[in-house]
Order: structure tokens, then C-alpha cells, then sequence
């Protein structure tokens, strides 16, 4: 392996905090389908609920919530107090779910939540700039959606 197995995870547990950031509830989800299958030892730990039956049902249930609730001009900004927490929250348990699968799980709960941090402002800094380009902001949450599907897919398979 080019990158030792601490560093690839630590590496996972900044980029599933930069999830959180983006979409809460993604985040967590996709942590649940890895440990569900037994991919990310949780049993025994304060997330062994991540492997149960049917977490990554609920957590799927709400992303897909959160990404149709985000497209509402309704929906608060991520920077507002309660939002940003439930993110940093997320980006949290994620970081340590990927923490504990590579023995360290402090560091994980850290990094998860700097890339929380990450996601959410750089994320929306990015959707501003997108939406200011394509002139309306629901292009620039889909592309936003994208990403953050795609970085969740990602950690999964590099688990």
C-alpha cells in the first residue's frame, strides 16, 4: 500500500467530516452501510448501533430527506447555530466510526469534525459562487448533492 492504513484512515475520516458538512444525514448513513456489513468493526464501541439491522435504513431515509429539503428556499442556512451543530455532530460520529476502524478513534471524532467544518463552509462558498453562475440556486445543489454522493461512495469503497 502506498499510504499507510492510519493515514488512508485518517484520511477517510476528513473526507466523511467534509460529507457531514455538505449533507448531514449523508454521512452517517453511509458509515452505517459499511459497519451493517460488517466492513467497520463497531461491535463493542459506543457506535456498535451504526451495525445494527436497521440504522442504515433510518439514516438513508433521512439523507434522502435532507436532499429533497434542501432544494426548499425555506431550509436554513448550514451556518445557523442548530445546523451547524447537527453537522459537526454527524461529522463527528462519522470521523469516529472510520477512526475505530483503523484503532484510533479520537483522532477520527477530530478530523471528522474539521471536515465538517470544511464542508460546511467551503461548501457553501461553492454553492454561492455555482448558483451566481448558473443564475439560480437549485442547479447549484444538485452539483452539491453530486459531490457529496460522491465523496460518501468513496469512503465506502476505500474502507
Amino acid at each position: 500500500m502506498l499510504v499507510p492504513q492510519i493515514v488512508h484512515g485518517l484520511i477517510l475520516a476528513f473526507v466523511i467530516g467534509i460529507v457531514a458538512g455538505l449533507r448531514a444525514m449523508l454521512a452517517p448513513a453511509a458509515v452505517a452501510w459499511v459497519a451493517s456489513k460488517g466492513m467497520l468493526p463497531l461491535q463493542g464501541t459506543w457506535l456498535a448501533f451504526l451495525g445494527y439491522r436497521f440504522t442504515p435504513w433510518i439514516f438513508t431515509l433521512l439523507a434522502a430527506t435532507e436532499l429533497v429539503t434542501d432544494q426548499l428556499p425555506s431550509t436554513p442556512s448550514r451556518k445557523v447555530p442548530p445546523q451547524f451543530v447537527a453537522r459537526l455532530l454527524t461529522g463527528g460520529v462519522s470521523g469516529a466510526a472510520v477512526g475505530y476502524g483503523i484503532g484510533v478513534p479520537l483522532p477520527g471524532i477530530v478530523l471528522g469534525i474539521v471536515g465538517a467544518v470544511f464542508g460546511i463552509y467551503g461548501g457553501a462558498a461553492l454553492r454561492a459562487r455555482l448558483a451566481a453562475t448558473f443564475g439560480s440556486d437549485r442547479p447549484a445543489a444538485l452539483i452539491e448533492d453530486a459531490v457529496a454522493i460522491l465523496l460518501a461512495v468513496l469512503v465506502v469503497l476505500s474502507i
